[in-house]
Formats: C-alpha cells, sequence, structure tokens
C-alpha cells in the first residue's frame, strides 16, 4: 500500500476515534478500576488461604540453624484495611403538612417519622465497613446517621467457604424476608419504600439481632432456602426480655436464566413474632375530651410474603437498556388482646391500674406493590408503582371497645389506602444518582396527597455489587 494511501486511511479512521465521548471512556475506566480491585481481593483472599494452609508443614520440618526471632513489623499484628464506603442522601420534597401520618386501618410502626419532613432535609447517611477476618469469616458493620442520631443499621460475621451450599451469619442483620427488605434505601428503585413494607415493618424495613441459615441446592436453576431465629423487638413485635429467640422466619427463593436476555427469580417467606404492650396513638370517648390515649395490643403476629422479579436486558447486558418487573404480596395474622392506657382523670381508659383490658383482638390483612423500571438510554431510566392495602377483618368486642375508644379513630378505619408514583432518574455513574418523583397518595382516608420529591445519592468508596 502506497505511503499515501495510508496516511489517508488514519486520517479516516482518527475522528472516528475522537468521538468516543467523555462519558464512555470514564465508565470504562471505572468498571476496569472495579474489575482490578475485585480481582486483587480475591487474590489476597487465594494467598491468606494458601499461606494458611502450607503453615502446618512448615512447622513439621527441623530448623536447620537456630535463629532468634525477628521482630514482627510495626502494626503487621493488628492491621486493619477494611473496605470503606459512605452513602449521602438527600432530599427536597413537596406535600401537604399533616403533623402525624398514618395507614388508614393498619397499626402504626412505633418511631416511624421517615419521609414526613417537607422542603429539604438530609436523609440517611450510611457509613459502612467490610473485611475478610481471617480465612473463615467476614464481618460487616454499617451505620446510619439520621440528624443528630446513630443507629447501628447492621453489625454481623458471616461465613467463607463454609461447604456444602452452606452460609451462617450471625449479629445484626437485614432480614431476607420477601425481596426489597434485604436493600438499602439507597438501592431502592424509588424515593420511599412501598406501603407494604410500611405497614408491615416501618420505612426501616425488617431487622433481626440474631443468626440466619442459608443452603444453595445443587440444582440447575438457583434454589436457596433460609432460617432465620432473632430478639424480635423490632417491629410488629415488641422487646420482651426473655432468654430465647421472640422472632423466627423461613424462606425460599427459585430463579433462572430464560436465553441470554432474561432472568427470574420468585420466593415465599413467613414471619413469626410477638408483642407485648404494643402501642398505638388512639382517642378516647371521654364526652370532656375526646383525650388522646395509648390503644395495646399484646399476642402473636405472624406474615406470609409472595416476590416475584423479572429481569430484561439485551444479550444480558443492561449497560445501554433494561428493564425490572418487580412486585410483593403479603398477608398478616394478628392474635391476641387489647388494651387502653390513659393519666387523664376521667378518661375511660383509666383503669384501676390506669390500665383497661378490651378483651380479644384478631386481624387479617394483605397488600402489595407492583412496579416496573426501565432505563430506555445509558444512564437514564423511568419507572411507575402502585400500592394497594386491604383493611381485612377484625374481629373483637365492639360494645366494649367502643365504649373506651373513638370507633372513627385510624385502627378501626375500613378504608383502602393507595399510592401511585412515577419516577425518573439520572445516573451519570454508579455512584450518583438524581431522581425526580412524583406520588399520588391516599393511604389515610379523606386526604389525597400529591407529593414531588427532588433526591440525590451520593456513594463514595467500596461500592460491592447489589443482589439480583
Amino acid at each position: 500500500m502506497k505511503p499515501k494511501t495510508i496516511a489517508l486511511a488514519m486520517l479516516a479512521i482518527f475522528p472516528l476515534v475522537a468521538t468516543a465521548s467523555d462519558n464512555e471512556i470514564r465508565s470504562l475506566r471505572e468498571e476496569l478500576q472495579r474489575m482490578r480491585a475485585d480481582y486483587e481481593r480475591r487474590i489476597d483472599a487465594l494467598e491468606k488461604r494458601l499461606a494458611a494452609a502450607e503453615a502446618p508443614a512448615a512447622v513439621s520440618l527441623p530448623p536447620p540453624v537456630a535463629i532468634p526471632p525477628a521482630a514482627a513489623a510495626p502494626g503487621s499484628a493488628s492491621g486493619f484495611n477494611p473496605e470503606i464506603s459512605l452513602t449521602l442522601q438527600g432530599q427536597a420534597k413537596s406535600m401537604q403538612d399533616i403533623p402525624e401520618r398514618s395507614i388508614s386501618g393498619y397499626w402504626p410502626a412505633a418511631g416511624d417519622h421517615s419521609g414526613e419532613k417537607r422542603g429539604f432535609s438530609v436523609d440517611q447517611t450510611e457509613l459502612g465497613f467490610a473485611a475478610s477476618i481471617d480465612p473463615l469469616f467476614r464481618g460487616t458493620a454499617r451505620f446510619a446517621v439520621v440528624d443528630n442520631q446513630i443507629d447501628v443499621e447492621e453489625a454481623h460475621f458471616s461465613t467463607l467457604g463454609l461447604g456444602n451450599g452452606l452460609a451462617l451469619k450471625g449479629g445484626r442483620f437485614r432480614s431476607e424476608i420477601g425481596y426489597i427488605n434485604v436493600q438499602h434505601p439507597h438501592e431502592w428503585d424509588f424515593a420511599d419504600a412501598p406501603l407494604m413494607s410500611k405497614a408491615l415493618f416501618g420505612a426501616e424495613g425488617y431487622r433481626q439481632d440474631g443468626l440466619q441459615l442459608k443452603w444453595v441446592a445443587p440444582t440447575e436453576l438457583f434454589l436457596q432456602f433460609g432460617a432465620e431465629i432473632g430478639r424480635g423487638d423490632r417491629y410488629p413485635g415488641t422487646d420482651r426480655n426473655g432468654t430465647g429467640p421472640g422472632a423466627g422466619a423461613v424462606f425460599a427463593k427459585l430463579g433462572g436464566d430464560v436465553g441470554t436476555s432474561h432472568a427470574w427469580e420468585a420466593g415465599v417467606s413467613y414471619l413469626a413474632t410477638r408483642a407485648a404492650d404494643r402501642p398505638a396513638h388512639a382517642q378516647d370517648t371521654d364526652p370532656a375530651g375526646p383525650n388522646q390515649v395509648e390503644a395495646q395490643f399484646s399476642g402473636r403476629s405472624r406474615a406470609w410474603i409472595a416476590d416475584f422479579v423479572w429481569k430484561w436486558a439485551p444479550d444480558g447486558n443492561a449497560r445501554d437498556r433494561s428493564f425490572k418487573l418487580q412486585g410483593e404480596a403479603f398477608r398478616r395474622s394478628e392474635d391476641g388482646t387489647l388494651a387502653c392506657s390513659s393519666g387523664v382523670a376521667g378518661s375511660p381508659c383509666l383503669g384501676a391500674t390506669g390500665v383497661l383490658a378490651l378483651g380479644d383482638y384478631q386481624t387479617r390483612q394483605s397488600g402489595g406493590y407492583l412496579q416496573g423500571v426501565w432505563q430506555f438510554v445509558p444512564h437514564w431510566r423511568v419507572g411507575a408503582r402502585y400500592d394497594w392495602l386491604s383493611p381485612g377483618t377484625k374481629h373483637y368486642d365492639e360494645a366494649i371497645v367502643f365504649a373506651a375508644l373513638d370507633p372513627a379513630g385510624s385502627l378501626f378505619s375500613t378504608y383502602r389506602p393507595k399510592r401511585s408514583s412515577l419516577m425518573l432518574d439520572w445516573s451519570p455513574s454508579e455512584y450518583s444518582r438524581l431522581r425526580l418523583q412524583y406520588a399520588r397518595d391516599t393511604a389515610m382516608a379523606d386526604v389525597t396527597d400529591n407529593q414531588v420529591t427532588l433526591q440525590y445519592i451520593m456513594s463514595m468508596g467500596a461500592h460491592g455489587a447489589h443482589k439480583f
């Protein structure tokens, strides 16, 4: 080929190379860095296991020359080099000014005030640490900072290479019942949790202080079984200061691929716990009032959850386009007794000890949500979600209960809460996301709240892969 022809060909190629966008180059560099870091961690773990395996053989050999032990390098005996992550979340929200939000017909989760702030606010800031402890164990700790409070979100150990498909976890962890419960808020596809999650466990989700055992079956399809036992001090249970487990959960998950572009997972879960004097705000029937009193439930709470997820990405490549369909449904039953207490003289709830027993109390309730998220071009997604709850059935002695508590209260409502949400988000990289969300919230009877949320999520440091 003549030199002039070669030069012309090279000049024709250069413009094509120059058209590569900075964003694509940056994404490729970030992906390369993540792959390099992942391989380095794997090599480091294998080297530690190899050293541990070779140690017995090395000890059995007699040393040829007696040499005094060398001093250890400073800090080598107490080295600490964990994976550290920091997630920042904040939002600006427009919604109605409602002092105490609730879900009509459902018992409120105590202390759950998430998402109630109007205007600008800083959401949960999460600081995480994770590292391999030795060839057998790995440790994880996550701390959530909200306003001036620090909460231990997770603090647990997990086994490495236990064998036979088994994995053990102990400490404080997010329960793996359902699908969304195990996710942290920055992993959600919407700015808030589904109504179902808030009704069952409160917006923070259900966490266990206890043990979890999982087993993955050696089958072609993904098949996993798990069981958990824990203290059971979180809603819908309460802390009863017992010596044994206060809550137990079991779950099963099945999943697989359909061709090269589709993947799915389905699961069923069951949670059982107990409550003692679980509180809720209510009003009494005092003619001179009404007075703000406390309703109390004591008894057993059980929940069944079914979940399903379907994902699509052309040839398995979700970088440019993808779609995710996700849904969950639940049924909860509670059986026990109802009481009310008041410190106001003359209140019908003021019993001989300040507490008035109101007899048996049983509820059967259900609900769920369905959502879809479509990534139509790189970095941009749009999504829609629909939430629904059924008031179900409630059984109690109306003559006794309504002689003390106002029948118009939220606890006794037969209203059907609903919410519809639309969202659009932009993620320049997997470490940052800006989201705009609109929701028509009718979770409270006689209230239609049109909510607009502008949210940011920024992640720094180690950023592990999200679960399916």
